[in-house]
């Protein structure tokens, strides 16, 4: 970094004269060659002002006052100047704001948040989805009640945000907000991602989450039995409502597609594959890799059922998704199963009951679901105790026994 030249000097405001006969003392930042002028907030009798000195003349207990609250002013400017020519190329506008405490919208953690919420949205259909925005703006929305909670403002500066901000920011979201492990674990995720901005754009130097942790419990995800998919799939239920309800969420327990995914799923993603089946051909809505599911019996049937009932060439009328949950919540009450179904829980039966717990590989159910990687599959790689049992049953009988039946063992 090249050598720059630092001055700081006061004078006074003479053309403007207070009405007890006082002039404002103005402070001057010199950075090579280029100044900037700012108020003191001093102020004094222009007949006291030293000029030449730059400072009140005498040894009154006025002149000693304020000479020595602008020697204290020079050295905070001189000590933050050498501060930040550490890391950045610092100007005098830059050093004048830093002192006054004004920063740039985009240089406050709201305020970047905020910027980058909007990029986002500007990207929606390009390289974004409106899902990830609205993860954004939860995580803004959970940031300003801890700073109101915590600090009583609004917004704060981004180099005030250190290793404490983020541990308080956790307790508060695992006390005051009620969330869980994993829902605090992924707000402070994204918080990260705006930190990480800020840090790449130099307006923060040390990294706040250099020694945090962000932790992720591994959780057992649900699924539905096959008697528990058996058992909705054949119910009567007493509205239409319920009944389109439960057969998109049946289809998806035997595709393995998301929710947005049927939603937007059209004629033309059904096609003729190579072996001469109808399969789906599509990509995911959150990652955009491709998705090619084969089509058993059952989704082939329900295809049939609602076409020509949708709009704008779609293969169903699908609900919202707050919606589908809540119907879903009233289909598992109706059907005696206590478990907590939503529209999710039937990617996990794909993943589990349909397909793995039948002996599909686990990277061929990877590939259905659109994962780009098997660790990501993990999740869903549970092996259930009946296929545990068959599978064990089937090495017996390979083995001459049976299972609970020793053999002997010649010596």
């Amino acid at each position: 970094m090249s050598k720059s030249t630092l001055k700081i000097r006061f004078f006074l405001r003479r053309n403007h004269v207070y009405a007890d006969g006082t002039c404002c003392i103005m402070t001057r930042i010199t950075i090579n060659g280029e100044n900037t002028n700012f108020s003191s907030k001093l102020n004094v009798n222009p007949k006291l002002w030293d000029t030449k000195q730059g400072k009140v003349s005498g040894k009154s207990k006025v002149a000693t006052e304020l000479n020595g609250l602008m020697s204290d002013m020079e050295s905070s400017i001189r000590q933050m100047y050498f501060d930040m020519s550490r890391y950045e190329t610092v100007t005098a506008e830059k050093l004048r704001n830093a002192f006054m405490g004004i920063v740039p919208e985009n240089q406050t953690l709201i305020g970047l948040f905020t910027e980058h919420i909007e990029e986002c949205r500007a990207l929606i259909g390009i390289s974004k989805t409106p899902a990830t925005v609205q993860k954004y703006d939860r995580a803004l929305r959970r940031v300003k009640e801890f700073i109101k909670f915590k600090y009583h403002l609004t917004d704060m500066p981004l180099r005030d945000v250190n290793h404490k901000f983020i541990v308080d920011l956790e307790t508060y979201l695992r006390t005051v907000s009620g969330c869980n492990e994993n829902t605090t674990a992924k707000f402070i995720q994204t918080f990260k991602a705006i930190i990480i901005k800020a840090k790449n754009n130099g307006w923060i130097i040390a990294d706040p989450f250099a020694n945090y942790r962000i932790r992720i419990k591994r959780v057992d995800r649900g699924y539905l039995t096959e008697k528990e998919i058996a058992t909705i799939a054949e119910k009567e239920f007493p509205t239409k409502r319920l009944e389109q309800v439960r057969d998109i969420f049946i289809f998806s327990c035997y595709t393995g597609l998301a929710y947005i995914d049927i939603k937007e799923l059209k004629k033309e993603h059904i096609q003729t594959s190579f072996d001469g089946n109808q399969w789906i051909m599509t990509h995911r809505h959150k990652t955009g890799t491709p998705v090619n599911v084969p089509l058993l019996a059952i989704p082939q049937e329900l295809i049939k059922k609602y076409e020509g009932q949708a709009k704008d060439s779609l293969l169903f009328p699908v609900l919202s998704n707050q919606k589908m949950n809540a119907y879903l919540k009233e289909i598992a009450v109706v059907c005696g199963i206590e478990k907590n179904i939503t529209f999710h829980l039937a990617r996990h039966t794909f993943a589990t009951t349909v397909t793995l717990s039948h002996g599909v590989p686990i990277e061929s159910v990877s590939k259905m679901l659109g994962h780009t990687n098997i660790q990501t599959m993990q999740i869903y790689a549970r092996i259930t105790n009946q296929k545990i049992s068959k599978d064990m049953a089937a090495l017996a009988e390979k083995m001459g026994g049976s299972l609970g039946v020793s053999a002997s063992i010649s010596k």
